[in-house]
């Protein structure tokens, strides 16, 4: 072992924990999102409707995604309403070939877009061997490999101007994987994976001029979350959600976990012994008293 690039590494660990303790006492100077042209996918409802009505009183131009029309035209309306300009397309972000097309169509109808969210996401719950193999599929299709294609499809223009941000909508559950919720847990475990190393990989190319955030909440009190039962934190209200997602766009914060007890736990997780979190998750029971008696015929 080189014991000195390992102490090397050590002194940068420490100097970065002393970093982010001295910046949680100072004031974060927060940007303008004026002009910005803001793809919001998923938008038809949910934590994606109220990103966009956030975004809307930031005088930028919105472009808003989802598989349900009916419901992207009328978050687009409500949009209008607060004063944004805005585009609205109906994408099946499960497709690659749909959010491909759709993006080419929007740069010649638009432009190049300067602000990703990638929110779309599904969810389906119950033990692994119960559910069907498509649902699986179509988990890692909306949840993950969606971000990989309209990256691919909107990095470009971003990197060409080194100017851009890229915001991915995981979960808790991406760090602290939840029973019943396999396949779910796994597909945000990737978009965690996918935000942390498109970062560094960002920063190697040295495009710092192109941001990155990751939101990684709790279960948000959306109207999605019906078969979820907490015991010991609440659901989250969307639009403090909202807030904080906002909150740390404005001042280019890399990753946000809601809320802090959730924070802690996911930052843990991996130092704790096993029965640790095994035990939290016990505690919490999101959906294990209501699915456990399903999968004991799986076993």
């Amino acid at each position: 072992m080189d014991w000195l690039l390992f102490s090397k590494g050590i002194l940068i660990a420490m100097f970065s924990y002393l970093e982010v303790l001295v910046k949680q006492f100072i004031p974060k100077k927060k940007k303008s999102l004026g002009g910005e042209i803001v793809l919001i996918t998923g938008a038809a409802h949910g934590l994606g409707k109220g990103i966009a009505s956030a975004f809307s009183k930031h005088q930028c131009q919105l472009v808003l995604w989802d598989i349900n029309k009916q419901g992207v035209e009328e978050t687009a309306e409500e949009c209008r309403k607060l004063g944004a300009f805005v585009h609205s397309y109906v994408v099946d972000c499960g497709k690659r070939e749909d959010i491909y097309r759709t993006a080419d169509k929007m740069k010649k109808d638009i432009g190049d877009i300067t602000i990703l969210v990638n929110n779309a996401g599904v969810i389906t719950i119950g033990g692994l061997l119960s559910i069907k193999d498509e649902d699986i599929q179509n988990m890692f299709e909306v949840n993950v490999l969606a971000h990989h294609w309209t990256v691919k499809a909107f990095l470009p223009a971003m990197i060409a101007k080194n100017y851009g941000h890229i915001v991915t909508i995981a979960s808790v559950s991406g760090w602290v994987g939840a029973p019943f919720m396999v396949t779910y847990s796994a597909s945000k475990s990737g978009c965690i994976s996918f935000h942390q190393t498109l970062k560094e990989e960002l920063h190697l190319l040295g495009k710092d001029g192109i941001k990155t955030t990751c939101l990684c909440p709790y279960w948000i009190d959306t109207g999605f979350t019906k078969d979820i039962i907490t015991k010991v934190l609440p659901l989250l209200d969307t639009e403090y959600t909202v807030n904080k997602l906002m909150e740390g766009i404005l001042t280019n914060q890399e990753m946000i976990v809601l809320p802090a007890e959730a924070n802690v736990m996911a930052k843990l997780s991996s130092l704790l012994p096993g029965r640790v979190p095994r035990f939290a998750t016990k505690i919490e029971r999101t959906v294990i008293d209501r699915y456990k008696n399903q999968c004991q015929s799986c076993k």
